[in-house]
């Protein structure tokens, strides 16, 4: 008998080489699907060729975008921003600050980003082309790198490399690309994938460049816990014998890691508070935000597998009720996500760390921490790299299954090309998706445009019908709307103060009790702070102009100048003007 075991033929499966692993049900080691070779044959020059084709498609994509023009928060970060428009020696110290005016400024503690921003701003001034490459760039070399990733953990070539695709052509990107001051977004992934990429040969340069990552975003955090599963599976997979895997790394330094995010925190810690931490929060009834926070992680994951639902600032309705069809479709979703995330991770398969990735690039804008909108598209940029890699890893199991069925009939290459031809397919779609909403983040017409087409009821909608009804001289339907804006948050008195299509209006009284009782907003919230900037003083002073006490917005001027700044010669232009306004004022009484 064991002659005769010995002697047996083998299967045509077992002649070729290509056994296919058991199946991956309890019964079956990880070990076999788990874990990536210790290399993965791609040298740098097919990386090289995929970057710039990567790039080319992107162009193409994005191509009604790239001449478009500064908007909204572009204004701040980079046209108004005089940090950034000499990177001397005092504004960089200013830039690293978390409590300092250009934090304020962007509402936002992102110091390189910032530095990228001089540096574009050094090459291309107020010419916006070069912004935009940049960000195509950036995106075109994070796509790249996510398939150095998706390679490293046993993802084959060619889903691998559609991976990368579909993540570089998919619509909810448009966002974090095409606006130019969502450098950040693109440079932040960049840095992160380097990061874990260059974490097992060259340790010291990725846990710089894992700081630097958190420094252009706080999302970049997810790194430290992909790092931190990578080594916890590879240290399980080799106590038990298996294939420890590619991306690894030490406990050392992941431990350093988390200390530089320790140390990033409490610098977040004291911009956020000062900044967007003051946003009020949105969903009062703690049931009602977990309900709402939910919903709105369903509401991702159909933006992420079909691009519906994208917007300009997001304003979705509350889950109000425990009927809401978005709350209770997401128990059903999260669910088996949840479900999924712990047999991976029980199994120590890779497609549990991507499965995280996702789950932590999600949580801090979830809606939990106060922010300006529960929902943004370039929010999508770092959660799909975890949704697709784990779909990849998920999928590439249950597709040996399905093609063994075919295998008999001969029919298994064919069904491998359909099933690669479907998803180039559904590429090209996102492309050609890419393409036409590309244009929205041209102007801040197209922009505040398309706000109001998915969302007539918020805010940005809001204020769109008041310029409108402003121009046509209806104060009391004004008022009405920008009232509706209010009661979502806004607060811009800048605007009503210096936007023209508010002159037909500007002398009604319903108008001015408006715009008067926004400036005492703005006086009691910023005479709340212990030492203000000189940004700080400017922004009481003309409240205090527009609640027409001259003597008072000199006063703030005044104090302005005694603190050292960028804008001092600016300051000095609106106290001569006040002075000049005062004077006239005094000799037109005594007249």
């Amino acid at each position: 008998m064991s002659s005769a075991r010995s002697t047996k033929i083998p299967t045509k499966r077992q002649k070729s080489g290509n056994s296919r692993p058991p199946h991956k049900n309890s019964s079956r080691s990880p070990a076999s699907t788990s874990q990536a070779p210790t290399g993965t044959g791609d040298g740098v020059l097919y990386y090289a060729l995929l970057f710039v084709a990567f790039f080319v498609a992107c162009l193409v994509a994005y191509g009604p975008a790239l001449t478009g023009t500064f908007i909204s928060d572009d204004e701040h970060y980079v046209l108004n921003n005089v940090f950034i428009h000499n990177l001397t020696y005092d504004n960089i110290i200013a830039i690293f600050d978390p409590t300092g005016t250009p934090a304020k400024l962007v509402e936002n503690y992102a110091p390189v980003h910032l530095l990228l921003n001089g540096i574009e701003w050094h090459f291309f001034g107020r010419e916006t082309t070069g912004y935009h490459v940049v960000n195509v760039a950036l995106h075109a070399l994070a796509s790249v790198l996510l398939v150095v990733v998706f390679r490293a953990t046993a993802i084959a070539r060619i889903p691998a490399a559609l991976g990368g695709a579909f993540f570089l052509l998919h619509p909810a990107n448009v966002e974090a690309v095409a606006w130019i001051s969502q450098l950040k977004t693109p440079a932040a992934m960049v840095l992160s994938l380097l990061a874990l990429a260059s974490q097992r040969t060259r340790p010291v340069i990725a846990a710089l460049l894992f700081a630097l990552a958190l420094f252009a975003k706080p999302t970049a955090a997810v790194a430290l816990f992909v790092l931190a599963i990578a080594a916890w599976q590879a240290r399980s997979n080799t106590l038990h014998g298996r294939p420890a895997g590619v991306l690894r790394s030490h406990g050392s330094w992941v431990a350093l890691w988390a200390a530089l995010l320790v140390v990033f925190a409490v610098a977040e810690f004291w911009a956020f508070n000062q900044t967007a931490g003051q946003a009020p929060v949105l969903y009062e009834d703690t049931i009602v935000r977990w309900r709402t926070v939910c919903a709105v992680a369903l509401r991702y994951l159909v933006m992420a597998v079909s691009s519906f639902g994208l917007s300009v600032f997001h304003e979705p309705p509350a889950a109000d009720s425990w009927f809401d069809p978005w709350w209770v479709g997401s128990l059903f979703a999260l669910g088996l996500l949840a479900w999924r995330t712990f047999l991976a991770l029980a199994s120590g398969r890779s497609e549990g760390l991507y499965w995280v990735w996702a789950i932590v690039s999600f949580a801090p804008v979830c809606g939990i921490i106060p922010l300006p909108f529960p929902m943004a598209d370039r929010y999508l940029y770092f959660i799909l790299p975890g949704l697709i890699g784990g779909v990849l890893l998920f999928g590439r199991d249950h597709l040996d299954d399905l093609l063994a069925k075919f295998e008999a009939s001969g029919s298994k290459a064919l069904t491998s090309r359909v099933l690669i031809a479907a998803a180039i397919v559904w590429i090209v779609v996102f492309a050609v998706r890419v393409n036409t909403r590309a244009p929205v983040w041209r102007t801040g017409y197209s922009m505040m445009a398309d706000a109001e087409a998915h969302y007539p009821q918020g805010m940005a909608a809001q204020t769109r019908i008041a310029r409108r009804l402003a121009l046509a001289g209806d104060a009391e339907g004004t008022v009405r709307a920008l009232r509706a804006a209010r009661a979502r948050g806004y607060n811009r008195l800048d605007h009503l103060i210096s936007e023209r299509g508010y002159n037909a209006i500007r002398g009604h009284p319903l108008f001015t009790e408006l715009v008067n009782e926004l400036a005492q907003e703005w006086i009691d919230r910023f005479e709340r702070v212990e030492e203000p900037d000189q940004h700080e003083y400017r922004v009481m002073a003309q409240a205090y102009i527009v609640l027409d006490d001259l003597d008072a917005a000199i006063r703030k001027i005044e104090a302005a100048l005694k603190i050292k700044g960028p804008i001092t010669e600016s300051l000095e232009d609106d106290l001569d003007g006040l002075k000049r306004k005062k004077r006239i004022r005094e000799s037109t009484r005594k007249n």
